[in-house]
């Protein structure tokens, strides 16, 4: 069953809401989870709101399975459907070899200072971009860099359900 409208996931079974958003939070269904009791929403930015919400409100420790869930950007192996339609848009799923490597090494160096991969919501920007910001990002503070990921986290998951319903 495709759920195509928010009247039809309002009116589903808690196990199809859940399957059915298990991915708006990459690899974490634990946020449909929480937000199934909540129904109806009238909007999709209830909706949202409400699945911010549940990852704000969970522990530090969820937020950073939530976190550690997303893939390495460039890198196109394991990725879902999403994911690797996002970084498409981008241009990461063709990178030059010299553009992969120093992706590869920004990512590697971002995931040993922080514990978890570099996450930037990549829809329709630039691969240039994107590797400045990693650039960037890579000089922060653990503290701050973990609220930056977890905004650019929600951004993705708001991009995701704007793609999926009509707002």
């Amino acid at each position: 069953m495709t759920v195509d409208t928010l009247a039809e996931l309002n009116s589903v079974d808690e196990q199809t809401f859940v399957d059915e958003l298990g991915g708006i939070y990459e690899h974490s269904p634990w946020v449909a989870e929480q937000v199934v009791s909540e129904r109806p929403f009238d909007s999709i930015e209830a909706l949202r709101d409400a699945m911010r919400a549940a990852v704000d409100t969970a522990s530090e420790e969820r937020k950073l399975e939530l976190l550690r869930a997303h893939p390495d950007l460039g890198d196109q192996t394991g990725v879902t459907d999403a994911s690797k339609s996002e970084q498409a848009s981008a241009g990461l799923d063709s990178l030059s070899p010299e553009l992969y490597e120093a992706f590869e090494r920004l990512n590697d160096r971002y995931r040993e200072q922080f514990g978890f991969p570099f996450i930037m919501a990549v829809k329709d920007e630039s691969p240039d971009a994107i590797k400045d910001a990693m650039e960037r990002r890579v000089e922060h503070a653990e503290s701050e860099e973990f609220q930056i990921a977890l905004s650019e986290v929600h951004t993705i998951a708001r991009f995701r359900l704007e793609d999926r319903f009509d707002s």
